[in-house]
């Protein structure tokens, strides 16, 4: 019995520290109450729960909320099988006929079609007020 993250022994020791504190003469009358109390609580959950499928729809009861946990969810798994995927991608690519290749060719430019320009001695460097 794990009722509210209570055991078995903590339950008798709250039991008979309620009818010490009570007396055994109004214990009943609480229980009662109690008892009241949940019925009344289960009702309420019951009715928010029938309010809930006929706002949102039958569509409600099909989701699987396990798997919408996000106690499930482990950074470490994700960004594994992504590295995997993307590594798969890779050799699958690299396995391809270059016919069929989608990669995209890369050229090297040669040094010396980057000619930069020397700048004079009082010249102000170039300034491009967008790369701020």
């Amino acid at each position: 019995m794990d009722l509210f993250g209570i055991n078995g022994s903590e339950f008798i020791v709250l039991a008979v520290l309620a009818v010490v504190i009570l007396g055994p003469e109004k214990l009943p009358e609480y229980a009662k109450k109690l008892a009241n109390l949940v019925k009344e609580v289960r009702r309420m959950a019951n009715g928010a729960k029938e309010q809930l499928r006929e706002e949102v729809g039958d569509e409600v009861a099909d989701i699987d909320w396990r798997k919408l946990d996000p106690r499930q969810y482990d950074p470490r798994r994700i960004i594994k099988e992504a590295l995997v995927d993307e590594f798969d991608d890779a050799i699958n690519v690299a396995k391809a006929s270059p016919e069929t290749s989608a990669a995209p060719v890369r050229t090297a430019i040669a040094p010396e079609t980057q000619k930069q320009k020397q700048l004079e001695a009082n010249e102000a460097a170039p300034f491009d007020s967008e790369a701020t």
